[in-house]
């Protein structure tokens, strides 16, 4: 059985030097991490036109806020808000804010009505960049000292985007979709990647062109793939099936280990 076909780490000795993990969150393995069934455990609040899912950690200062970029589904799909509250229990201050303004796409695309070329129209740039400027500025106001955006599919682009306006310090994007190639170039801080072997957003010739990209926009990066996986695994993967619980929960902890090499310490006072 195959587990993950391909990793790439460039991720630079400085990177990894300026970590300093004394006294953080809770980090590891713990199977309790990571939610896949259950209740959401966050809240949800205004903040400038913006409804944001916010999900707390149980140390009381963090240091690093995680900007959740969720998939056309948005946050009114439970995966989303679970995958959220899991990087709480890592340790970090998670939110996802409502991209789609309260109308997601239908988790069936053949729904009457709807249009998915409209829907991509609709929620281009020019609508979606706006509300992650303003996420990233409530996350600014409530005291963490680094950024690290988290993008899936739909939102996988806007990692790169928001990592490209300097808004957040390191990302991370599973299974991208719609990314253009000035929008990888543009990219200020390190990125780490999650693909699907089968995923028509990304197909296999796509996969180099991305890698060649990566090195020619000279940041620190990590571009995994996933064997046994399709679009979406990354929230939306079959747990029961033993290669997309490995790629969904292997997705995971590829992006705490992102962290904990691209970023400072995450809880302070602990």
């Amino acid at each position: 059985m195959r587990t993950s076909l391909t990793t790439l780490f460039l991720w630079g000795a400085g990177s990894v030097a300026s970590v300093v993990c004394a006294k953080s969150c809770s980090y590891g393995d713990d199977p309790q991490i990571i939610a896949h069934t259950g209740e959401p455990v966050g809240t949800e609040k205004m903040y400038n036109g913006v409804n944001l899912y916010i999900s707390k950690p149980s140390c009381k200062s963090p240091k690093v806020g995680v900007l959740y970029l969720t998939d056309v589904f948005g946050i009114q799909l439970a995966q989303n808000k679970l995958l959220a509250d899991s990087f709480a229990r890592a340790g970090f201050l998670v939110v996802a804010p409502d991209m789609f303004d309260g109308e997601p796409a239908p988790l069936d695309f053949d729904t009457p009505g709807f249009n998915a070329t409209e829907f991509t129209l609709k929620h281009g740039p020019n609508a979606t960049d706006p509300i992650l400027a303003k996420a990233v500025a409530y996350l600014k106001t409530t005291g963490v000292e680094k950024i690290a955006a988290t993008g899936y599919c739909y939102g996988g682009r806007y990692t790169f985007r928001v990592l490209a306006a300097g808004g957040v310090d390191v990302g991370f994007a599973a299974h991208p979709s719609l990314l253009e190639d000035p929008e990888i170039l543009a990219i200020t801080g390190p990125i780490s990647v999650a693909a699907a072997e089968t995923d028509v957003m990304m197909p296999p010739e796509r996969r180099p062109e991305m890698e060649a990209l990566l090195l020619t926009a000279a940041q620190p990066y990590q571009f995994t793939l996933y064997g046994g996986t399709s679009h979406g695994f990354g929230v939306r993967g079959n747990v029961s099936d033993p290669q997309q619980k490995f790629g969904k929960e292997g997705a995971f902890y590829q992006r705490l280990g992102g962290l904990m090499l691209g970023l400072v310490a995450r809880c302070k006072g602990l």
